[in-house]
């Protein structure tokens, strides 16, 4: 596996700088809603805000313009990020990403499977897609601690099977958690993402388009009867990620030597234009997007979602729920079992190389971490349970879990350290690059 490029580790260092953020919104919104002013946590979010002209208005309540709205953005930079990663990144190589991949895989059936067999029937079996995600922000956040003691390459392993998760995730609440279908909308849906290939087939580089067709398709997903938030994959999974031809290149040169000899407003805009024209759009959208989704929409999604009363009688429910039960147990012996079984699988049959210093030890504490499964874990929930009681036990069993699984990786990682075998111990990579100043907090005392 490749030493983490410049993109893969700025975009880590954002996620975990955000889960700082999210942390603290997350605890903001469990002391409102065990608070004297709890009853105004659900009225606030309730609060309904209307966008629009005349009769043309879209109307919903403040959590819905988050849950729907809002993170469509973030998973429109996760489906940038995973166009990035299989355009010009890690994901290229079969080897490099089988891994992960088949990491993910485990992480996504074997939680599923232990939810299932607490929750085997009734309404509280639809929650089985809330265990299949994992946190990135938290993760890598967690991660950060370690500075150089916890290798790069085991942060990138990381990162891979949480792009991997995502797709899984994103998938199942495609197929299994859309409401009542609107064909009218859906063939509208289907138009715009005809204009969005179209767009990328006729090498159009500016965003203005994308953006714009962007916008119309999440409004067509949203009438359609889909979560909206799909359109923002769509849209990130289809925008162009290949670099520049060298010609491209070139012609910066050109209006920058036009502007040299002559400088005005007219040639500093051609020459703007040009170096723009040399990155892709989908590094130049990931670049303006991913700060506000780690440092804005993901913390207030938190506060939106997070607040649970967590008084003496709903803790009481809680312990003896099986959705609290299942949410937990999934999310913690779930990931760590299905995750490790999947990438020893991936190793031990020579279809994937985990290289670098990884150890074993790393491989089984990181699995244990992924069982942080807290923002798309809350978001499958409301989709499942809407609002009510289930929900609120789903939401204590993902705050337990996601806990526990913090916790026992730290210790593992502690504990285990180097004591284990090389993952692949025939490997030589380079050494571990020096800690980022933003993302280890001992670099910058």
């Amino acid at each position: 596996m490749p030493t983490l490029s410049p993109s893969s580790r700025l975009y880590m260092g954002t996620e975990a700088g955000g889960s700082a953020l999210l942390l603290a919104a997350t605890l903001l919104a469990l002391a409102w809603a065990n608070s004297p002013w709890a009853d105004g946590y659900d009225s606030f979010w309730s609060t309904t805000a209307s966008i629009g002209i005349g009769d043309l208005a879209l109307s919903l309540d403040l959590r819905h313009w988050v849950n729907d709205a809002a993170m469509a953005l973030f998973f429109l930079v996760v489906g940038l990020e995973v166009t990035r990663e299989v355009t010009t990144g890690e994901l290229r190589d079969r080897r490099n990403v089988a891994a992960p991949a088949l990491g993910a895989l485990g992480g996504l059936v074997v939680p599923a499977l232990i939810y299932l067999a607490v929750n085997p029937s009734g309404p509280a079996s639809a929650g089985w897609g809330i265990v299949m995600s994992t946190d990135t922000a938290f993760v890598l956040g967690v991660l950060a601690l370690f500075g150089p003691r916890c290798p790069d390459r085991m942060r990138l392993f990381l990162l891979t099977l949480a792009i991997v998760d995502d797709i899984g995730a994103i998938s199942v609440m495609a197929l299994f958690y859309s409401g009542e279908l609107h064909v009218p909308a859906l063939l509208v849906s289907a138009a715009l993402i005809a204009v969005l290939l179209g767009l990328r087939w006729a090498g159009v580089w500016r965003l203005t388009p994308y953006v714009l067709t962007g916008i119309a398709l999440w409004l067509a997903v949203h009438e359609s009867g889909v979560h909206g938030t799909l359109a923002g994959v769509v849209l990130g999974l289809l925008l162009p990620a290949r670099p520049a031809d060298p010609e491209d290149v070139e012609r910066t040169r050109t209006y920058g030597r036009a502007l040299r000899e002559q400088p005005d407003a007219e040639r500093a805009r051609l020459a703007g234009l040009a170096v723009a024209a040399t990155v892709p759009a989908n590094a130049r959208l990931l670049h303006a997007l991913h700060r506000w989704t780690a440092y804005a929409v993901v913390p207030v999604f938190g506060l939106a979602n997070a607040g649970v009363a967590l008084g003496a009688e709903s803790l009481r429910a809680a312990l003896t729920s099986p959705v609290t039960i299942g949410v937990c147990v999934a999310l913690v012996v779930g990931n760590a079992v299905g995750i490790t079984a999947g990438a020893a699988l991936a190793l031990r049959t020579g279809w994937g190389v985990l290289p670098g210093g990884v150890r074993w030890s790393h491989l089984m504490a990181g699995a244990t971490l992924a069982g942080i499964g807290f923002t798309i874990s809350l978001f499958i929930a409301d989709l499942a349970f809407g609002d009510g009681a289930l929900k609120d036990q789903a939401t204590i069993g993902i705050l337990a879990g996601s806990v526990l699984a913090a916790l026992l990786g730290v210790v593992l990682l502690r504990v285990l350290g180097e004591r284990f075998p090389l993952c692949t111990p025939d490997a030589e990579g380079p050494p571990t690059l020096p800690p980022l100043p933003w993302v280890d907090p001992a670099v910058r005392a």
